[in-house]
């Protein structure tokens, strides 16, 4: 063999060495070159070089094994110590997001990103990951944390002397012995400058300055004016208000057009219906005026506005007991005292001095263990415990802790509280983000 073969001969065994060698080389598993871009970033990580272990964890979390999630869990842990540093934060994050985007994203992923953003005092945004997790996963533990942090808070800065219930998204607020109208979340919608304003419904809201009573929409300005001499008006809803006229009560509409009948009082129609006074007994009226609970009680329980009617219910009381009639008919036993149902959720009634919680078939839901309690507004009541108030769950757990000395119920995400400086507005972070409760 003559010299120029022996060097090709050479040459082409060299080349398949060195293919055989590169294929040996590329031949390894994923898993092998991940665990070699660990072993490396390990190293890197005991010195507390995490800016160049950070390069290596990431290429090795780029491919798709089994083991990618323990290099995705060495990859956060490292994110995380440098997680003050520009730039580390978001790529902590953009993975978190990544994880939970997997059709078997496990909760942990979930529960890891909210507790992040909960230590961070980012609870809205904890609280959409949770509920996301939830949807995708079911998971108890999720539900607990969920429970644990909906009814974060916060709360208005500006402080009336008085604030009723929160309705129609609006309240009516008292600053230096006026009246006017705060918006749900407790700011003011229209200055406090009458001498009465009712409820806003239907674009307006009725009031009182010196001896005129007229109508304003959400923007103070004048939208009908009543010509008849009143002595009085009570709360607006559903196009019909209470009139004071002459000694007796007659019902108008926000147009201040008034139906000839009329009553020793009347309330605040809720769900089409309202209690009236008539020969010295009170039932419920419908907007047809026809009596759906004969005036043959000694009262008709209204709330703080004066609803009485709602989920089909309402309380009448007789000779010191106070009933439950649910579509023109008595239901269960009664009771000492009753708060109106809400259009959701559950009544506060009383026995033996304590109140609990019932729904309109009288079946006890939460036991009789508070000093005072409100019906439920979205999902949460109002109850006193001691000297003070405070929220609970429908499940009967405290869930807004009892710090007021009173307390409203929610509506629209909100409820007026008093506290040492005021009457003030709590809003719920999460409703602050449009979600319901």
């Amino acid at each position: 063999m003559n010299l120029k073969k022996r060097i090709l001969l050479g040459a082409g065994c060299f080349s398949l060495l060195l293919i055989s060698w590169l294929i040996a080389i590329n031949a390894k598993s994923d898993i092998e070159k991940q665990r070699i871009l660990m072993e490396q970033a390990s190293a890197l990580i005991d010195d507390g070089i995490y800016v160049h272990a950070i390069p290596l964890l990431e290429e090795a979390a780029g491919y798709n094994t089994a083991y990618t999630t323990t290099v995705e869990a060495e990859l956060k842990k490292t994110y995380l110590a440098l997680v003050d540093t520009r730039g580390y934060r978001r790529k902590y994050t953009n993975l978190l997001d990544a994880q939970m985007r997997r059709a078997d994203a496990h909760p942990n992923v979930f529960m890891e990103a909210a507790n992040y953003y909960i230590s961070r005092s980012k609870i809205v945004e904890a609280l959409e990951i949770i509920k996301d997790g939830i949807e995708k996963t079911g998971s108890e533990q999720l539900i607990a944390l969920y429970e644990q942090n909906r009814y974060a808070f916060e709360m208005n800065r500006t402080v009336y002397d008085f604030a009723a219930a929160i309705y129609d998204k609006t309240a009516q607020v008292q600053q230096g012995g006026l009246q006017g109208l705060a918006n749900s979340d407790g700011n003011l919608m229209i200055p406090c400058e009458y001498d009465k304003i009712s409820t806003f419904s239907d674009d307006r809201a009725v009031v009182k300055k010196g001896n005129e009573i007229y109508a304003v929409n959400k923007d103070n300005n004048r939208v009908a004016r009543l010509h008849a001499a009143a002595d009085d008006f009570g709360n607006l809803a559903q196009d019909r208000i209470p009139l004071l006229i002459g000694g007796s009560w007659r019902r108008s509409t926000g147009e201040f057009v008034s139906g000839a009948a009329s009553f020793e009082q009347i309330g605040m129609y809720s769900e089409g219906y309202a209690a009236a006074k008539s020969n010295g007994k009170w039932g419920v009226i419908d907007k047809e005026l026809n009596w759906i609970i004969p005036a043959e009680f000694d009262e008709i329980k209204q709330d703080e506005l004066g609803r009485c009617y709602a989920q089909s219910a309402a309380f009448a009381r007789k000779n010191n007991k106070v009933y439950l009639i649910v579509g023109g008919l008595q239901v269960g036993d009664p009771y000492e005292n009753a708060r109106p149902f809400s259009d959701e959720g559950y009544a506060a009634v009383m026995k033996n001095g304590k109140w609990g919680f019932i729904d309109i078939n009288g079946t006890v839901t939460i036991d009789f263990k508070f000093d005072d309690a409100l019906s439920f507004g979205q999902h949460l009541a109002a109850v006193k415990l001691g000297e003070l108030w405070g929220y609970i769950s429908i499940y009967g757990d405290i869930a807004i802790e009892p710090d007021f000395a009173e307390a409203k119920s929610f509506s629209n995400g909100s409820a007026p509280v008093l506290t040492e400086r005021g009457w003030q507005f709590i809003t719920l972070l999460e409703y602050k983000r449009g979600a319901s409760l």
